[in-house]
């Protein structure tokens, strides 16, 4: 659908995946509004016109229904955050997030929204090595039990996805997302990614250097804008009524690798890199095969993972005694 004076609803919209794709629908769109869904965790920081900003539990029914009142799509966004780390962290995270996306689906239904796109994340498929496509997702084998409990929500959110095109006539898009990186990521030490944590520590000086795991552990990961202009690629393409997309960079990425890239970011050189493999680990080698977004929605990443990493170090740098997440 054309998102010229339409308007949008956003759950998660103060997430690192919310953020960036409020930045690309303001930046590309230049009549479309939004409604922007945040909770808890993180109260609203980039200041527009165009942008509603609405607080509230999306856990709530009516909540939900009054949230999406009025919209012509919606973007989900959210994943629930488990206050710990750990086992009880893990779960609070699976079962919030299975519940918040049921209530959006519904309120969807309920408030006649035609188009949606569910955002979710890699973390749904099987145990594999290398690069997996869309249509390699393996149901009956679990996914790898570092990530069992959000894991196993993210397949039953697409399942429920598929009930709600199906039974309800809602055009809805899924996206198994990479490993997102960039501006307004959590550089907060006890709940950073491996990518913002390894720039806080450059830009910090550290030395020595520590690192969780080893240099060859391998990840698909993206810049935040690259997968901002995905998601709304995708929001505009109403000839797709229900379909599902890996969306990455599609470029194998080690550790090690980020670590040279932020050090050089910094302008840190250690006298010693310490690579801790007494640290949890999941699967070494993981990529996702991005050749149908390619191919479907005319879209490629405009960003290496270096000049990503580059860009989101000067963001730090100008913004760390502001951004506290």
């Amino acid at each position: 659908m054309s998102l010229d004076d339409k308007l949008v609803f956003l759950a998660g919209a103060t997430g690192l995946a919310g953020s960036s794709i409020l930045s690309d629908l303001l930046e590309r769109y230049p009549t479309t509004r939004i409604r922007a869904a945040y909770y808890a965790h993180t109260a609203p920081f980039l200041d527009h016109p165009r942008v509603e900003y609405v607080y509230g539990d999306l856990r709530s029914p009516a909540r939900c229904r009054k949230l999406l009142r009025g919209c012509d799509g919606a973007i989900l966004a959210a994943l629930s955050q488990g206050r710990r780390r750990g086992q009880t962290g893990a779960l609070a995270q699976a079962s919030g997030t299975a519940v918040l996306n049921t209530q959006l689906l519904e309120a969807c239904r309920l408030e006649q929204v035609k188009r949606v796109v569910c955002v979710g994340t890699v973390t749904l498929y099987q145990e594999f090595d290398g690069y997996i496509k869309e249509d390699q997702l393996d149901l009956n084998q679990d996914p790898h039990p570092a990530y069992r409990g959000i894991g196993w929500v993210m397949r039953f959110i697409e399942k429920l996805c598929r009930v709600y095109h199906e039974q309800a006539g809602l055009d809805i898009l899924l996206v198994r997302s990479a490993n997102i990186f960039g501006p307004y990521a959590r550089f907060n030490p006890a709940t950073s990614n491996f990518i913002p944590a390894l720039i806080r520590k450059a830009v910090d000086k550290l030395d020595p250097f520590e690192v969780w795991g080893s240099p060859e552990v391998t990840r698909d990961v993206i810049y935040s804008t690259d997968f901002g202009r995905a998601i709304a690629m995708l929001l505009e393409r109403d000839d797709l009524q229900f379909d599902v997309f890996n969306i990455g960079s599609g470029v194998k990425t080690t550790v090690g690798q980020v670590v040279t890239w932020a050090l050089r970011a910094a302008g840190h050189r250690p006298n010693q890199i310490k690579y801790n493999s007494d640290r949890p680990t999941t699967n070494p080698i993981r990529a996702l095969d991005c050749a149908k977004a390619r191919r479907v929605l005319g879209w490629e990443p405009q960003y290496t993972v270096e000049q990503g990493i580059q860009l989101t170090t000067d963001w730090w740098l100008s913004n760390q005694a502001w951004w506290k997440k």
